[in-house]
């Protein structure tokens, strides 16, 4: 088994993880085929290239960060035309505490299950700066050729989550803002009040599939669930932690 894995979840969008990460920062990244400029949502942990695993494609690629966290950005440096949210821009210029959690993943207990390569020290490892080339507002759009996107922003998990929707065809790609799986509030940046709003914003939009930073895609009857579920249990709750 390699140190990446990539399959296609439909046509033109692939989805690669990295399955020797723990499953706690073991996050989703997308590759989507577009007819003048592919997309690459995410970067992983970026303890091993990136780039070299993924989808071959020719064309140039727009690089998009879905926010600031280290299983998100690790091979963002890989790229020459990064793009991410504007409220997190200061994060991905110097990579630094707190805004990446990478001490949080140094200090995990079992964080990688393999080696990637011989020698390598987890310990010594450390996420690689990556500038912002464009930084990317609510509302902002990324054009493909064939297809658009627009940008949202939807704190809670972070202060400048972002998630991509194709409003033509439907496709939702919510990175952290929302996935079906255990959500995290309790990090530093995190804020349980704004992560609320995100999720009663999230309710009225309306999409075909969603593709998340972690977890299965989800239907739009399965956003709701977890968003339900969410202001359920954080009824009262503090706001920031």
């Amino acid at each position: 088994m390699g140190w990446f894995q990539t399959h296609e979840v439909e046509p033109g969008l692939f989805l690669t993880v990295e399955p020797h990460v723990d499953p706690m920062f073991r996050a989703n990244l997308y590759t989507l085929l577009g007819r003048d400029a592919d997309l690459q949502l995410d970067f992983g942990v970026g303890v091993t290239p990136l780039r070299p695993a993924l989808p071959p494609t020719g064309k140039p690629v727009i690089a998009v960060a879905s926010h600031g966290h280290v299983d998100h950005v690790g091979g963002f440096h890989e790229f020459a035309s990064r793009w991410g949210p504007e409220p997190e821009a200061h994060v991905f210029a110097d990579m630094a505490e707190p805004g990446t959690l990478q001490g949080v993943f140094r200090g995990w207990p079992d964080a990688l299950t393999a080696q990637p390569e011989p020698g390598f020290r987890l310990d010594q490892w450390r996420l690689a700066p990556a500038p912002l080339t464009h930084s990317l507002r609510e509302g902002d759009r990324i054009e493909l050729g064939d297809r658009q996107f627009t940008v949202l922003i939807l704190p809670g998990h972070s202060p400048g989550c972002l998630a991509l929707l194709d409003e033509r065809d439907g496709l939702f790609l919510t990175g952290d803002a929302i996935y079906d799986d255990e959500l995290v509030d309790d990090i530093p940046g995190a804020s349980v009040a704004e992560y609320r709003q995100t999720m009663a914003r999230l309710m009225e939009i309306d999409f075909r599939i969603g593709h998340g930073g972690h977890g299965p895609a989800f239907t739009p009857a399965r956003l709701r669930q977890i968003a339900l579920a969410y202001l359920a249990e954080t009824d009262g709750a503090s706001s920031v932690r």
